[in-house]
């Protein structure tokens, strides 16, 4: 008998535990259609900005009421959305469209961090047809003025506020820059999270030494990425009421893998589908259940946290106690000589 690779996240039940994350090919629904038939078990939209919302407000505020006392026909002017990838109403559309076309779960993504007006579109997200939303908690706090008490508390507010306007599932993506995430996450779970996404990758500038410019530089993950969230997740598997996903380094079924045993639910993957096409989820999905087959595994809840803290014989490999040992377990290469 073959394994069940089937799993619930988010209230959602997936084929298998392999999703693909928000990334290029969900600009289109052309893409969508790709990323359903190279395997992926759900898809995640790429982020609806909250700084597209708000500039296309102002701009469409502006040019309402530009020329009102002269111009009988100034109602039509309306500006044309600034173009971050695709406007809101684009956005929208675009998720309509691609729900009609695939079958599998679509998760929408929202990406702001302060309370405001911009958080409605939860709602129409909901509306255009996503099964679940991501709320992408994307912030580097530079204003040595607000403290990290401050940051998360805004935080929180965010969340119940987006969460009052949806009744799909909800889950936020985090940084892996919080001073306490174990509370931090619990507090989520409180104000109404279904599910945490670990981590979200910080793009850092680059110096352009010739044109002395600081220049946007976009390196793709690689599977050495994973130990931050599957470390985190092994920790708080069984400590916190939510569904964990991992979404940073997973690029083989060794990391799908890893991240089941730690504790996640879902395995997102954006940097091996660019790298090898969406059909890589495929082959990771067929690669996961021969691996399974072969040590007879009847279903990947049965492995789910079998790895975590809660379920180790020594947990303290997660915490303190291990900095020392990892210390320690330094040896030269005998090859390299060093």
């Amino acid at each position: 008998m073959k394994p069940n690779l089937e799993i619930d996240y988010l209230g959602l039940r997936l084929a298998h535990p392999i999703v693909a994350s928000a990334g290029p090919l969900t600009g289109t629904v052309e893409g969508f259609r790709r990323l359903e038939a190279g395997g992926a078990s759900a898809i995640v939209m790429h982020s609806l900005f909250e700084e597209q919302i708000i500039e296309e407000a102002r701009a469409t505020d502006h040019f309402l009421e530009y020329g009102t006392e002269s111009y009988g026909e100034a109602l039509s002017y309306i500006h044309e959305p600034v173009n971050l990838s695709i406007g809101p109403e684009g956005y929208l559309s675009l998720l309509a469209k691609a729900r009609a076309e695939v079958r599998v779960p679509i998760i929408g993504s929202l990406n702001g961090v302060t309370p405001g007006g911009w958080s409605d579109y939860a709602e129409e997200i909901e509306k255009a047809g996503a099964d679940a939303l991501e709320l992408n908690l994307y912030n580097l706090p530079t204003d040595p003025e607000i403290s990290g008490a401050e940051i998360e508390e805004q935080y929180l507010y965010v969340v119940k506020e987006v969460r009052a306007k949806v009744s799909i599932p909800l889950a936020v993506k985090l940084s892996p820059f919080l001073s306490a995430p174990a509370h931090m996450i619990r507090q989520l779970v409180d104000a109404g999270v279904d599910g945490v996404v670990l981590f979200n990758r910080f793009y850092q500038p680059d110096f352009d030494l010739d044109e002395l410019k600081v220049v946007p530089n976009l390196v793709l993950s690689s599977s050495q990425e994973m130990r931050l969230p599957l470390r985190w997740v092994a920790i708080l598997h069984g400590m916190v009421e939510a569904d964990f996903a991992i979404t940073s380094g997973v690029h083989c079924t060794t990391d799908v893998l890893k991240g089941l045993m730690a504790g996640a639910r879902a395995v997102m993957t954006t940097s091996e589908v660019l790298l090898h096409g969406p059909e890589r989820i495929g082959e990771m999905v067929q690669e996961l259940e021969t691996w399974m087959e072969e040590r007879e595994y009847e279903s990947v809840v049965q492995m789910l946290g079998s790895m975590s803290r809660c379920r180790v014989e020594d947990p303290s490999v997660f915490e303190r106690a291990n900095y020392r040992k990892t210390l320690l377990s330094w040896r030269p290469d005998p090859v390299l000589g060093h």
